[in-house]
């Protein structure tokens, strides 16, 4: 007999709802968020499962590869599809949820979502916190401008090392800065030095195989080469 599975996923419990092919309910039930013990409830009680569907969210790239592994054949579908079909019924809950998905996978009604591999999410987190020391850097160049603007000394344009050389020279002429404003530098230069590593860290994992990326032309910088790997180049 067909069975088709349903999974509502929230970081501790996961519902689950087990219908035929009719849509009759066969089983419910709710278990941790764990892969190997979703699997086990799904294979004990739906041994000729055909679809199993979970909403694409924070932890589905994780349980649609483990249940991939364990050999289910799981399918994540559009949150925003999903939701259209499952506003519908009158108490919202996450039993109920897991019901409305179980038969969208039985009725075949469904738009599913292409899962990235766990390396391209490795690449995205790189790429997230580097976009984020790159902001800290920039507020902390902010306001070092800021404070010297307020006594008249303004840096002009600056990049890279020019920047803090520039910042402290002006600071030096003004004592009562200096005690404000090298803290702040040796912050951003300590940031640098991590940006730098996490941009060796990006085209390390970006150029894994790609021979076109990390051969690149001399001309190519480092910058050039990691809006490639952004792009999806590598």
């Amino acid at each position: 007999m067909e069975h088709y599975v349903g999974l509502d996923v929230s970081l501790k419990l996961t519902a689950i709802c087990i219908v035929d092919r009719t849509g009759k309910i066969e089983r419910e039930g709710v278990v941790a968020s764990d892969p190997e013990t979703i699997a086990a409830f799904i294979k004990s009680h739906a041994p000729h499962v055909t679809r199993v569907g979970l909403e694409a969210g924070a932890t589905s790239t994780w349980l649609w590869t483990e249940l991939n592994k364990l050999g289910l054949p799981v399918i994540c579908i559009d949150a925003r599809h999903a939701k259209a079909a499952l506003k519908l019924q009158i108490n919202k809950s996450d039993r109920n949820d897991a019901v409305g998905i179980a038969r969208i996978m039985q009725c075949g009604w469904y738009k599913e979502v292409r899962v990235k591999d766990l390396d391209s999410h490795a690449i995205k987190a790189l790429l997230v916190s580097r976009a984020l020391l790159v902001k800290i850097k920039r507020d902390i160049e902010n306001q070092v401008r800021g404070l010297l603007k307020n006594l008249g000394l303004v840096i002009g344009q600056a990049k890279m090392n020019v920047f803090a050389v520039r910042a402290a020279e002006l600071a030096d002429a003004r004592p009562e800065l200096a005690g404000a404003v090298e803290p702040l530098l040796k912050a951003r230069e300590a940031i640098e030095r991590q940006i730098a590593d996490l941009d060796r860290k990006v085209m390390r994992q970006g150029c894994r195989g790609s021979k076109a990326c990390c051969h690149s032309a001399p001309d190519v910088d480092r910058r050039q080469r990691i809006q490639v790997v952004i792009k999806g180049g590598c």
